[in-house]
């Protein structure tokens, strides 16, 4: 029984951290400029689909520095990708209703996934993990993937990667200010737009990064975007909109809730998701933490 229960906290925790890198970025654009990304998801489709190509051109296999090293190129171009998204998009809905923010979003999301299916066709494509990630750590009858403790650490490694940038950088502390009052900002000469475009290119960033990251974990197809997207919503809402840590408690806390309902009751699998999400709505509407990028 109790490597069962190990067994289970392990899966719920490699979910939690595939999750929370997928909300980083998206919970960081929305602590700053107060949107809903729904294109977050396709770009991080894009950033998986980078490391797909490259894999395929080299042979099918990257080593583990390859892999890693190609997921931050996929994270690098899709910042860029970020910045004419904010030039040629964000910036013209700025001051209007957010309704048509979602709208514009969620079109950039269905233009996202037409070209993926242009480029690489409608079909599921695999992206296999380096050799060094295929075994695993046996601790009795317990079995942990390395590849999962790959996850877990990543998802650990950008959680502090962005408490240092937020809490400790200079950037990082204009980003705070803006998140809680640009005009005052503005008035301490303080260039919220250029703050609003580095938010802008870190989260599309680190959506490219996630993708990378994640491509050897999931098939890859044009719906990977819309998929992945609803889970990590789910981790912002609990967490607390805007709030990285609460993103990060909140993907665990879910995380452990989804595992331990589907060992429970093994014909609803995944349902459990959207039970603790609606409790939370009733107990704690604000979210663990609360609704601040700065916490």
């Amino acid at each position: 029984m109790v490597f069962d229960i190990l067994a289970v906290v392990v899966n719920a925790l490699t979910w939690a951290m595939a999750t929370f890198l997928v909300a980083a970025g998206l919970t960081l654009m929305f602590g700053v400029l107060h949107i809903l990304n729904f294109a977050h998801g396709g770009f991080l489709m894009l950033g998986a689909y980078v490391v797909f190509a490259v894999a395929r051109s080299l042979g099918g296999e990257l080593s583990f520095a390859g892999y890693l090293a190609f997921s931050v190129v996929a994270g690098l171009g899709v910042a860029v990708l970020g910045l004419v998204v904010d030039i040629v998009v964000f910036r013209r809905l700025r001051g209007v209703d957010n309704a048509y923010v979602l709208i514009a979003t969620y079109a950039l999301l269905l233009l996202v996934e037409g070209v993926v299916k242009h480029i690489w066709g409608a079909g599921s494509h695999l992206v296999s993990p380096p050799e060094v990630l295929i075994g695993a750590f046996f601790f009795g009858p317990i079995v942990i993937p390395y590849y999962s403790v790959f996850v877990i650490a990543a998802g650990v490694a950008v959680l502090f990667a962005l408490e240092w940038f937020l809490h400790h950088s200079s950037p990082g502390k204009l980003v705070q200010a803006v998140a809680i009052d640009p005009w005052m900002a503005t008035l301490l000469s303080v260039n919220v737009e250029r703050i609003y475009s580095i938010t802008i290119v870190i989260g599309f960033g680190l959506a490219g990064l996630a993708g990378g990251i994640l491509a050897a974990n999931q098939g890859l197809n044009p719906q990977l975007g819309g998929i992945s997207i609803i889970q990590a919503f789910g981790a912002i809402i609990v967490g607390g909109m805007g709030s990285v840590r609460g993103a990060f408690l909140a993907a665990i806390l879910l995380g452990l809730v989804d595992s331990f309902g589907t060992m429970l009751v093994p014909d609803f699998p995944g349902i459990f998701f959207y039970v603790a999400l609606a409790a939370m709505l009733l107990v704690r509407p604000k979210g663990l933490i609360g609704a601040e990028v700065t916490r």
